[in-house]
């Protein structure tokens, strides 16, 4: 028996091939999204991909990621502001720079005082008959007359006296300055202070720095070397903590001295509008500061002088003016 054959099965089947041969040449979406799946197992999708049903949209152009560094985050940002705002602040790396007055103009004047602690100072307040290097009189003196003043602190008098520190921290007629952690010398000969090492400058003065930030109150970025001591090689090794370096132009005379009335002279002479004034805190080896005080005030009142934060007298760090 004859049996014709038909051609509809195979040409059904070359159609049917072709057609797959199709599929697997054509883009195919899902294949691209399992295969982008893959390469991302937690399942999320890639950057600049669109969520299966939304419009399509242009892929971001590539960014390269920033670079993690304080100066770069908003946190980071926000403590440069900050840090410029600090009276005396100055650039990180750069010469600081060293003044003894504010502008000859106005009529205010800066009343600084100093609180020492060395050594053997603090010996002192560990054997008999202990002294004081906390003079309270000036401390309630320029309380009571609401006088502002400008406090240069050592770390170690920091530490000897954190009431009265933070007695001066809150009050807002007062500025918190640096005047090093233990009062060495930053040069070989300093009124025969122990000289501090080269190496241990910068570490010295940013200890004390952070000892005195937690008090609070009026913060400065302003320093004053112990004596007034210092050459080239120590400001060279304070450039990275960003700070003034504030001398004066009007030296009391009061370390020592044994009667009231010389240091008064000493101050009324010299005073100017603009003037950095230096007395002492530290009653031991200033004792006659707290009874010149009230003749000082009333002599500069009397030369139409007006004592004011350093920060003012200076004109903050925008208006300091250079050593003349």
């Amino acid at each position: 028996m004859h049996v014709k054959k038909t051609r509809i099965p195979l040409v059904a089947a070359a159609v049917a091939l072709v057609a797959v041969v199709a599929l697997l040449l054509a883009p195919n979406p899902l294949r691209g999204r399992m295969q982008a799946t893959a390469l991302n197992p937690t399942g999320t999708a890639p950057t600049g991909t669109a969520p299966a049903g939304s419009p399509p949209t242009t892929p971001p152009a590539a960014v390269p990621p920033p670079t993690a560094t304080p100066s770069s985050t908003a946190e980071g940002r926000d403590q440069e502001r900050d840090d410029a705002h600090v009276p005396g602040a100055t650039k990180p790396g750069s010469m600081p720079p060293v003044v003894d007055h504010g502008p000859r103009t106005g009529g205010k004047v800066a009343l600084t005082f100093d609180a020492d602690m060395t050594d053997a100072m603090r010996r002192q307040l560990r054997g008999p008959n202990p002294p004081s290097y906390a003079n309270l009189a000036i401390v309630e003196l320029l309380e009571r007359q609401r006088v502002p003043a400008t406090f240069f602190l050592t770390g170690k008098w920091v530490r000897e006296y954190p009431a009265l520190t933070r007695r001066l921290a809150a009050n807002p007629r007062f500025e918190l300055a640096n005047h090093t952690y233990g009062h060495a010398a930053f040069t070989s000969d300093c009124y025969h202070l122990t000289p501090l090492p080269r190496r241990e400058m910068t570490a010295d003065v940013a200890r004390t720095f952070d000892v005195i930030a937690p008090y609070g109150g009026r913060q400065t970025r302003y320093f004053r070397f112990p004596g007034l001591c210092h050459d080239r090689t120590a400001l060279a090794e304070l450039a990275p903590l960003g700070l003034t370096v504030v001398d004066g132009d009007v030296v009391s005379g009061d370390p020592f001295a044994r009667y009231w009335q010389p240091i008064v002279r000493a101050v009324l002479s010299q005073a100017r509008p603009g003037s950095v004034i230096i007395l002492h805190v530290t009653e031991a080896n200033a004792p006659m500061t707290d009874e010149a005080l009230p003749h000082i005030l009333a002599g500069l009142a009397e030369r139409g002088l007006e004592p004011a934060p350093l920060s003012e007298v200076l004109g903050d760090t925008a208006g300091v003016a250079p050593r003349s």
